[in-house]
Formats: C-alpha cells, structure tokens, sequence
C-alpha cells in the first residue's frame, strides 16, 4: 500500500483517496516570463515520476498543473521588452513544453492558465468577504487578515509571531498585519491594460496566491487528494493558498480542501539553493546543450523527491555513465521501447518487480527503485536472457527511463566521450567507429585481464566502447566471442 510524507501532519501516511480509485492531483506551475532553470526541472521531474507511479499503480488520475501566465515579474518583463503580455507568456510556453519533451515529462491531465480564471478567483475573494476573512486597504488592495483564520501556519508549523520574527519587510499602512496578503491588486496607472480586469472592488488583477486556489477547486473540487509543489512554496505561498481554500470553503474547520502535501527538495550548487534571485542557476536548455535529456531526468530521480541534491557537472557525468550501464544490460536489441509494453506486462509477483513496487510505494522513492533497475540489469548481464531485458525495460519505462533505442544509445555515448576527451577518435577507431579485427581481440583481451584483476570499471568501459563501435561481446564458458552489429 501506498505511503507518503504529508508535509502538513509532517508524519509518513498511508494513502486513502478521498474516493476509491480515483486520485485528484494539482501542482504548482511555473511563472512563465524566462526560461525554466534545473530547480523547475526537479518539479516538473518528481512530479512526472509521481503521477506515472500513481497511474501505474491502477488509480484513475486527474493531474492538474497550473501556469502563472500574469504577476509583477510578467508584467515588468513585458514592459522592459517592449511586447505585449500574451506574446511573452506564449513564447515561455513554448519553451516550456520544449524542454519538458526533452525531459520525458508528460502533460498534464489539465494545464490551466491564471487568466482563464480570474472569473473564479473572483469569486473566492466574495466568499472570503462574507466569511469575514478580506478587507479592502485605502489604496484600494484587498487583503486576507491572516490573524482572523485561526488555522495559519498549521502547514508551515510556525505561528504568526514566529513568522514575524526577523521581518524586514516595509509594513504596508493600509494592512491590518505585516503578514496579511494580497487577494486583489489595485491597478496601477502605468500597467498595461492587458494587466487589468474589471472588479467589484476596483479595477485591477488577482494576487499570486489566489490564482491556485480558484483553478484546484474549480478542476478537482472543493475537496482533494494530493497538492504539490517546491518546498521554497510551503511557508507561504502554499500557506496562503490554503488559508484562502479553507477560509472560504471550509471556514467550520470540519474539514480542509487538501488531505495531503506534497514538496519536492532543492537542486543546490555547492550546498546552496539554486535560483534566478541568487543568479546562481542554469536553464534546462543551456544543460541540454551539453547532456541527453534523459540523462538530466535519471539524475534527478537518482535523490528521493523530498531530498535537496547537488548539481554538478561530474554527477551528471556519473549519471551519464550508470545510465549507461542499464543500457548496455539491455543487450544488442534494436529500436526504441515497443508501444505495447505498459503495466499489465509487468509481473508485479517477481522478486524484481516487487521490490521495485515496494520502493516506489515507500513515499515515491526513485532512489531504491533505481537499485532495483541495476540489480535487475546485473541479472540479466548474468543470463543474457531476453526476459531478463525485457523486465528490465519494462520498469525502466515505469519511471520515463529505457525508451530510446540501446544501440543508439551507446553509439552516441562513444561519440560524447570522444568529444570531452577533445573531439579526436584516435588511430584505432575509424571516423565511422570501425575498428579492425586485430585490434578487437586487443581489446577483449584487455578487458578480461581487466575483469582478473577484478578492475570491473575498466572491462565495463571497454565493453561500452566496443558496442558504440557496433561491435556485439558474447561471454561463454570457453571464452568471449565478438560479432559485428
């Protein structure tokens, strides 16, 4: 049975939808007005792992993941680039889906945008209003007076005059409190019209916070399963979120609009957080330059969701090579994962399987489900049966993983290595990766006085580099044969 870390309780849970089968699912998107750095690519990657298992796993999902195509951040980089909001949005989109693609991320059940509900958002600020939870500044801001929602802070586990300690914010005259936020933004003159909608309390736009609100409960209902997220989202934005949710919906406190939460860790650069306000990270595209997209995802899925993990260029390297290695297990077979090969050709009752479903339903741990790929893939190095690959393929899929074509894979490994190792291929490979019959038997003869001297990383190598080559090994009892592929 599924278990998960509810970051509310903080306590590991066992799942129970709120009805049977049937999952309801909303994570917090991106802000659409740049392009998306290695931090978003851990969300968009954790996530598409979650929603994978919980389908694999026979539950009916509904996958809401939103789009903030309107903010501050929107509206100046719009004015600073001379172009309208829509245009801007519509190329980080684009962007966006490019890069998810590369990433193996499926799309969503429902990719809402913030602007297609104001209506709804609206609606909600109403409902805070009769429930005595908004109020309207002098400047024209309506605001939720965070000190009349008893339950805030419930998720962050800190109390108000907790989150007030240290505060250096400028205080807001027109706020009741310093932590009270923004429901709705007053528009300002010099904002484009694109950036204004017309209100009961004055012409403006929606607050951040509210927008996830308004698009969770109007696509999932008033009560659901699972809401994730960062964890940089948890003791604000979600905090926020939730008292906006409640406060209108469930103002008894008889019940919430969310049963479980869900956040995924940092990706760090040298133990600290990565983000654009730090300038300290690097766009999904700019990576991708350098390194496969499902290199990048195996490397994410290689730490727990819930794991801060350091980005480097020699981890990608590591994950670059491990990946490789489930690759090579797959043997000499050719051509991408066949269409057909989905849950129901797994047999969950085999020791690998088992394990690997025990993993994933321990809170979504990729990691030890990873561990069941590599084990499994020694066993089929072990027997060379295609059983063996097969089972190995088909859990691999389970996580996004061991979709391309193997030989490929390898062939574009040797052509990436020879690249870093400063573009040349040397004397004994040819530009097409021959290699003649002599130099061959050197090579296999290598790699068993290799696997003698128990230097397993130096025959793995050589193997990965006759088969980039096209060049098929064959371990038997009385020795190695060879052919070419």
């Amino acid at each position: 049975m599924l278990s998960l870390h509810n970051s509310m309780t903080r306590n590991r849970e066992r799942f129970e939808p709120l009805v049977p089968g049937k999952v309801g699912l909303y994570v917090c998107g991106l802000t659409v007005y740049d392009y998306c750095h290695i931090g978003h690519a851990r969300m968009l990657v954790a996530f598409d792992a979650i929603q994978r298992w919980l389908r694999t796993s026979g539950y009916d999902l509904t996958y809401v993941r939103n789009i903030t195509d309107i903010d501050d951040k929107i509206i100046r980089r719009a004015v600073e680039n001379g172009e309208t909001i829509s245009s801007l949005t519509s190329r980080f989109i684009d962007a966006m889906h490019a890069d998810e693609d590369a990433l193996g991320v499926e799309r969503p059940d429902h990719e809402p945008r913030a602007t297609q509900y104001v209506g709804q958002m609206l609606g909600i600020v109403d409902k805070l209003g009769a429930n005595g939870l908004a109020y309207q500044s002098p400047d024209g801001d309506v605001l939720f007076p965070v000190r009349k929602f008893p339950r805030y802070g419930l998720l962050s586990g800190k109390s108000l005059d907790d989150q007030r300690v240290g505060e250096r914010v400028k205080v807001d005259p027109g706020k009741q409190d310093p932590l009270d936020f923004v429901l709705w933004k007053a528009a300002k003159p010099a904002e484009p019209e694109e950036a204004k909608w017309p209100s009961p309390y004055g012409v403006g736009r929606p607050g951040w916070h509210l927008e996830c609100s308004a698009m969770s409960v109007a696509l999932l209902g008033r009560e659901f399963d699972l809401h994730g997220g960062g964890m940089d989202l948890l003791s604000t934005h979600h905090e926020n979120e939730l008292a906006q949710s409640d406060g209108a919906f469930h103002a008894d406190g008889h019940s919430s609009t969310v049963r479980y939460w869900l956040h995924n860790g940092f990706v760090q650069l040298q133990d600290e957080k990565m983000s654009k306000s730090l300038g300290n990270f690097r766009t999904i595209r700019e990576v991708l330059a350098d390194v496969d997209g499902e290199v990048l995802r195996f490397f994410l899925l290689r730490a727990h969701y819930r794991n801060p993990i350091n980005y480097s260029s020699s981890l990608v390297d590591e994950a670059r090579e491990a990946l490789l290695r489930l690759y090579n297990a797959l043997g000499d077979q050719a051509g991408p994962a066949e269409a057909d090969l989905k849950q129901a050709e797994i047999d969950w009752n085999d020791p690998f399987a088992a394990r690997f479903q025990a993993a994933m339903d321990d809170d979504f741990n990729t990691a030890d489900a990873l561990a069941v790929l590599f084990d499994l893939a020694s066993e089929a190095n072990r027997s060379n049966e295609a059983a063996s690959r097969a089972r190995l393929r088909r859990l691999g899929l389970v996580l996004g993983l061991l979709g391309q074509d193997p030989v490929q894979v390898r062939r574009t490994a040797l052509r990436g290595s020879l690249a870093r190792a400063g573009g040349a291929a040397g004397p004994d490979i040819a530009a097409d990766g021959g290699l003649d019959e002599a130099r061959i038997d050197g090579l296999i003869a290598e790699r068993a006085q290799a696997k003698r001297e128990r230097r397993f990383g130096d025959a793995d190598r050589i193997r990965d580099e006759l088969s980039a080559a096209g060049i098929v090994l064959e371990d038997r009892a009385d020795g190695t044969r060879w052919r070419r592929d």
